[in-house]
């Protein structure tokens, strides 16, 4: 039964009948059909499921012509585009999902790439410049004067320091070893890769952090120096000694500098300027100079 309007017919009810009245025609013959239908009565049965066919064929007009309002509210304003506007409203509608994922991998897809390249510029930059004389990493509490970690300020200050240096590189990791929150904690554990990772030729450390540096073994005896050639510029209490974990025995690794006017001179806000070297430092004679150079800056001064 294809004509909407034999549908309407065939329940009695005028083509302009609301849903409403459709609903109680068709319950009201129901009731009807099973009052009337009897075990030999085939016809009643055969009539009634033409008035279920009716019945059907006015619902799906009706439904298909509330979708029709439906999408002419939303998409009536696109006017000769509502269609188009409508299959790819649908289209996120179904597939939203689908998209953001496609728009996340490509967004990810982007920073890699983008990374990629700043890291090879980076590299190609780095190999243009001189090798550095000096490496540096200071471990502790140490901040620049401008509250930020760049440390290229303090690089130019030790240039000017050390004008025969064409370059050196710095580093800063500002933490406690006494862990009063979650951030100490987490830069502690960065401390610890980065000396698994890094290498650079001197620590510059405050007291707490130098003890734990002597005993994971990373710093270089100084006792040659200290009994050496430094003997006559350390001022007291200015070798510091420890011990490792493996030998008892206590040897001078650090030097207290922060009575030197050179370090005063540094960008930098401080507790304490105690200088290591590491042990498998590349320039390590740099590395002494550096230090026997604010000794000697430091006992010029006192004089």
């Amino acid at each position: 039964m294809n004509d909407l309007k034999e549908a309407y017919e065939r329940l009695g009810l005028p083509d302009t009948a609301t849903k409403e009245e459709v609903e109680k025609r068709y319950t009201l013959l129901l009731r009807q059909s099973r009052a009337s239908q009897t075990q030999q009565d085939d016809a009643a049965g055969g009539g009634f499921s033409e008035v279920t066919k009716a019945y059907r064929t006015i619902l799906e007009a009706e439904n298909r012509k509330a979708v029709e309002d439906i999408n002419q509210q939303q998409y009536g304003k696109y006017k000769r585009f509502a269609g188009t506007a409508e299959k790819v409203d649908h289209f996120f509608s179904y597939y939203k999902f689908h998209v953001i994922g496609a728009i996340a991998v490509i967004a990810i897809i982007i920073y890699g790439v983008n990374t990629y390249m700043d890291n090879k510029a980076e590299q190609e930059r780095l190999a243009s410049l001189p090798p550095a004389a000096l490496t540096a990493s200071l471990f502790g509490e140490f901040y620049m004067e401008d509250g930020s970690q760049q440390t290229e300020p303090l690089n130019e200050a030790l240039l000017a320091q050390f004008p025969e240096w064409e370059r050196v590189e710095t580093s800063i990791l500002n933490f406690s070893m006494d862990a009063r929150s979650e951030m100490d904690i987490a830069m502690q554990q960065k401390a610890v890769i980065q000396l698994a990772t890094e290498d650079p030729d001197v620590y510059i450390m405050d007291r707490s952090i130098f003890d734990w540096m002597v005993r994971n073994d990373i710093l270089a005896s100084l006792d040659e120096y200290a009994s050496g050639a430094w003997s006559e510029l350390l001022p007291e209490g200015a070798a510091l000694k420890a011990a490792t974990q493996d030998n008892p025995t206590e040897h001078v690794y650090g030097i207290a500098l922060g009575s030197s006017p050179m370090t005063k001179q540094l960008p930098l806000h401080m507790k304490e300027f105690i200088v290591g070297i590491r042990i498998d430092a590349g320039n390590k004679d740099n590395a002494l100079h550096l230090i026997e150079t604010y000794l000697q800056a430091g006992q010029s001064s006192a004089d």
